[in-house]
């Protein structure tokens, strides 16, 4: 079986979004949840560093925005409907990993994006770095119902059947930084029809480390470049999973 398509995740994956992402997360607390705002901001939101742990140690969105930043339910449901408003609103830059691009560039393969991150603000970015035409599908938070998001398959199997009229026998890989990743590419294995394969790959270049994680990845990378030779020897049966 060969590799059929290419499946990113966004914040983590292609770009370097913390900063931005912290003072967005910043703007949205002065508003759903002022008591967590300036001298009682969560630590987590007070340094990249702190950021990073709390990101990669939830289990998605909501579990950070409640577990890690003390929203309660309501506070946290609230944050989300303003998420896509407020990153639209915010200049910050975000940078894409070095090496993105050209490992991008390089792939001959239908690729996408499922993000929870704002589909528009997804081809915002795209845009800015001529790489929109090498994505057959970007699905982000607003896309999909509030119940769905990541590790649900739901916005998954809609990129799939978006991109193939039959589901046989086809191979995706799935690339992302986070526990939830690994989950999210099991659930669309096991939601998909029988003989269709999703390789579950993370990175460690933006800080991933899978010792602890529940749901371990096939693969994991150092670095983007490091995707096209995992795709050359899969196709070729030389390679070695991890689990």
């Amino acid at each position: 079986m060969k590799i059929n398509a290419i499946l990113w995740d966004y914040d983590g994956t292609l770009v370097n979004s913390v900063t931005k992402n912290i003072e967005i997360t910043k703007q949205i607390l002065s508003v759903v949840a002022p008591r967590l705002s300036g001298s009682q901001l969560p630590i987590y939101l007070q340094s990249e560093k702190d950021y990073h742990m709390a990101n990669h140690q939830s289990k998605n969105w909501q579990d950070l925005y409640i577990n890690y930043y003390g929203l309660t339910e309501k506070e946290m449901l609230d944050a989300g409907k303003l998420w896509t408003e407020y990153q639209l609103k915010n200049t910050t830059p975000v940078e894409l990993y070095s090496g993105i691009k050209e490992t991008i560039n390089q792939i001959d393969l239908p690729q996408g994006i499922c993000s929870q991150n704002s589909s528009e603000n997804i081809i915002q970015v795209l845009k800015e770095n001529n790489l929109l035409r090498k994505f057959s599908a970007i699905i982000g938070y607003d896309d999909i119902p509030q119940e769905r998001q990541k590790p649900s398959s739901y916005s998954g199997i809609k990129f799939v059947n978006q991109l193939f009229t039959t589901l046989r026998n086809r191979t995706i890989i799935y690339v992302g930084d986070h526990e939830g990743d690994t989950e999210f590419a099991r659930n669309m294995e096991s939601d998909l029809p029988k003989g269709n394969k999703i390789i579950s790959v993370a990175v460690r270049y933006s800080g991933a480390n899978s010792t602890s994680w529940k749901y371990k990845p096939d693969f994991e990378l150092d670095s983007p470049n490091e995707l096209l030779n995992l795709i050359e020897n899969y196709n070729k049966h030389k390679y070695r999973k991890l689990r």
